[in-house]
């Protein structure tokens, strides 16, 4: 698997962090496009085989392969950029601002929603014969998605709304895990068996990834389900933007980079 141990991994992601910053505006754009448009065709994915098959857990165990690619090829997710860019900050790399960092995630904010709609509006298509018959089976079950995960929450109110946002937490925490997998290997099966495993749990728990929901809730809307634009975005997108970052910042990053570089002085014995 050609392991890397924790001391480089983690410096790979301070750096990886700053390259982002750094980055031209279009290459950024460009690479959150992809990977919104990617990892909305591994949702289309799963949840066609989840239907089909009755087992939602087969359409988990195959979901990561939309991650799996986008990584692969050097694209870019909020949920990542979440994590790795206020490490360079952290680390006092030239250049890295507060500015820089809410540009970062405002141009992938951007592509990831862009092209994570554009599959919406693709699959939209398809499932219904260019809007000429009701949804099939699996654009039913997408609608279905949007309704429970937006009025769902709103039903329980601040309850829902706190449930909504520990479950962006608990997203990151495992998506964020899936990014670092990327890193502690240096050949390509060793990065997809470390980035599988903590996408595959993230997927089945159903717990609420923004740019997933990118695709799936916009498409609820464009099938006909029953949510409004301003119940997906607060009912779901906005808080579950805000968890995946306190989520991928508190489990991964910090503390990763905390006991890996910062690391404590040993302790003596006298």
């Amino acid at each position: 698997m050609a392991y890397l141990a924790p001391s480089e991994f983690v410096t790979k992601m301070v750096d990886a962090g700053e390259s982002k910053i750094y980055m031209a505006t279009r290459d950024a754009l460009i690479r959150a496009y992809m990977a919104g448009a990617i990892l909305a065709l591994a949702a289309v994915f799963a949840v066609t085989i989840s239907v089909q098959t009755g087992q939602p857990l087969v359409g988990a165990m195959l979901f990561p392969v939309g991650f799996c690619i986008l990584y692969l090829l050097g694209f870019d997710l909020l949920t990542g950029v979440f994590v790795l860019t206020p490490l360079a900050y952290l680390d006092k790399r030239p250049g890295v601002t507060i500015k820089a960092i809410l540009k970062n995630w405002g141009i992938v904010f951007l592509g990831n929603f862009a092209g994570a709609f554009t599959v919406a509006v693709l699959m939209a298509i398809v499932f219904t014969y260019g809007f000429s018959v009701e949804p099939n089976k699996v654009g039913h079950a997408i609608g279905v998605i949007g309704e429970s995960r937006t009025l769902g929450y709103k039903e329980y109110g601040a309850a829902g709304m706190l449930t909504l946002f520990i479950r962006g937490m608990l997203c990151n925490w495992m998506v964020s895990t899936g990014v670092v997998g990327a890193m502690i290997s240096t050949t390509v099966s060793g990065k997809v068996i470390a980035m599988w495993m903590p996408i595959m749990v993230f997927f089945y728990m159903t717990f609420e990834h923004s740019v997933v929901n990118m695709f799936l809730f916009p498409s609820g809307l464009l099938l006909g389900a029953k949510f409004s634009l301003m119940d997906y975005l607060i009912w779901n997108e906005i808080p579950t933007v805000l968890g995946n970052l306190i989520g991928g910042l508190m489990f991964t990053g910090l503390t990763l980079y905390t006991t890996h570089v910062k690391t404590a002085p040993k302790r003596t014995f006298n």
